[in-house]
């Protein structure tokens, strides 16, 4: 009597075409992400192909139980393995979304009034003086068109912020519009301003930029990066003082990178008024403002931008699991964080203290510059190193809404594919501009004199033969 052959179970059939499945969604969003290397993912298809062969062989074997239990066991941690590398991937496509140029950026408008007046709320200024700044064209005009839908006021405007402030507490004005980052610089120079109005109303608006990239093949060409740090927490898009200006300068044939950082107090012409101002106030008008302004002060050309500010370094240390930092010096910020000379594990926290510190150096901005490097190349060694595997997903979570960029994603991923074909060592170099201490009027501050670093000639001279170097070395 013949004997009858076993029946496969229906859930292994089911095992083996899941396993199918998700195989081949595996190998289609890698595909979709396009940061392997031909080679490297012609070798991913050949492996993950084999494997879901080997195993689906093991679980619809009509004999041996045994051999079946095993590759069940094998099919399932498989399938857990490859639901993971999805994640990763969705996590990876996903911020891969946010890259490119966004074309607004945000003003954010506050309404004061005197705090011993008795207006509470917007409405209580229906019919009354509004003293504002002639700050930003377009975004000017839309605050006042949006504050018009629900009041009816008069507006002054001046291009003295000394004057709109003083007209503002003789109360020649009964409330006062003005752009956040402007108040800022107010509260700054004057700390005394502060305690003397409240905030009635505010308001964000959204204003259009236009995309200033030089694009190049940054697998081959040599390229600049400019770094804005601007001074504030929250969304990224949002103009304010940029604290931090440094240009990265990237040679991917000799794989040399060259840190630059400028002071933020570095007293310079913005590109666009043909006025002296401090670098820093080039923010508030927008990053296409510091970038032009940057690239006129060292006669080189800016490729690309990158802007972040205190939330997103908080976020990128912490989802790189902490970065090792040096510090020439041992020192205590202002924050109560001790740092020793020598190198430095740090948090997000303690990494934005050692950034922003400058007051327990004599020399002031000097060092804080020099910190930022420093900071700068801690990232980049961590961020190269083979320890990002286990922070992957983390570190995108946190870069998602951390930086704004105009490097478009096909850039990031060749760049990305690059960097595991050769795995490359990469040589950072750092060099600083210097100045000497005054006080000067400023076109943002008109009316009185601030703190700035007048520029060093040679200095930048210096950085500007340093930088041209790196791009034009050859392999």
């Amino acid at each position: 009597m013949a004997k009858r052959k076993e029946k496969i179970m229906p859930f292994f059939k089911f095992l083996a075409v899941a396993m199918a499945i998700i195989t081949i969604v595996t190998l289609c969003l890698f595909k979709f992400i396009d940061i392997l290397p031909g080679e490297y993912f012609l070798v991913l298809c050949a492996l993950l192909i084999i494997f879901d062969l080997i195993f689906s062989s093991l679980i619809l074997v009509r004999k041996g139980v045994k051999r079946r239990a095993i590759g069940t066991v094998f099919s399932i941690l498989y399938i857990i393995f490859l639901v993971l590398a999805i994640i990763y991937e969705l996590n990876t496509i996903g911020f891969l979304k946010k890259l490119g140029f966004t074309n607004y950026k945000t003003e954010n408008y506050s309404i004061l009034a005197l705090k011993d007046s008795d207006d509470e709320e917007l409405k209580d200024l229906d019919g009354e003086i509004i003293g504002s700044l002639d700050f930003s064209a377009d975004g000017l005009k839309k605050a006042k068109e949006k504050i018009e839908k629900d009041i009816t006021p008069e507006f002054i405007t001046t291009n003295n912020i000394t004057e709109l402030k003083d007209s503002f507490l003789d109360e020649e004005y009964d409330g006062m519009l003005i752009e956040n980052s402007i108040l800022a610089m107010i509260n700054e120079s004057d700390e005394s301003f502060e305690e003397k109005y409240k905030v009635i109303y505010e308001f964000s608006l959204d204003v259009e930029t236009e995309d200033i990239a030089h694009e190049v093949d940054i697998t081959k060409d040599s390229f600049n990066i400019y770094i804005s740090g601007i001074d504030t927490y929250g969304s990224v898009s949002s103009v304010s003082r940029s604290d931090v200006n440094m240009v990265i300068t990237v040679n991917p044939k000799t794989h040399k990178i060259l840190i630059t950082p400028i002071p933020r107090d570095y007293y310079i012409t913005l590109a666009s008024k043909n006025a002296k101002d401090k670098l820093t106030h080039a923010g508030v008008y927008g990053i296409e403002e510091s970038v032009s302004t940057v690239e006129n002060l060292l006669d080189i050309k800016i490729n690309y931008y990158i802007k972040v500010n205190f939330t997103s370094l908080i976020d990128i240390v912490d989802a790189l699991g902490g970065v090792s930092v040096y510090s020439k010096y041992s020192f205590t910020s202002k924050d109560g964080y001790y740092y020793s000379e020598g190198y430095n594990n740090v948090n997000g926290t303690k990494a934005l203290s050692f950034v922003r510190e400058r007051s327990a150096f004599t020399e002031g901005d000097r060092i804080r510059v020099q910190n930022q490097a420093a900071m700068i190349e801690a990232l980049i060694n961590k961020a190269i190193s083979p320890s990002i595997i286990t922070k992957y997903t983390s570190l995108l979570n946190a870069l998602k809404d951390s930086f704004i960029t105009n490097m478009e994603t096909k850039d990031i991923t060749e760049f990305i594919k690059m960097q595991i074909d050769e795995m490359p060592e990469w040589e950072i170099e750092n060099i600083s501009l210097d100045g000497s201490n005054g006080y000067e009027y400023t076109y943002s501050y008109g009316g009185t004199k601030l703190y700035v670093m007048i520029p060093d000639n040679e200095t930048v001279i210096n950085a500007t033969t340093k930088i041209n170097e790196i791009l034009k070395e050859t392999a």
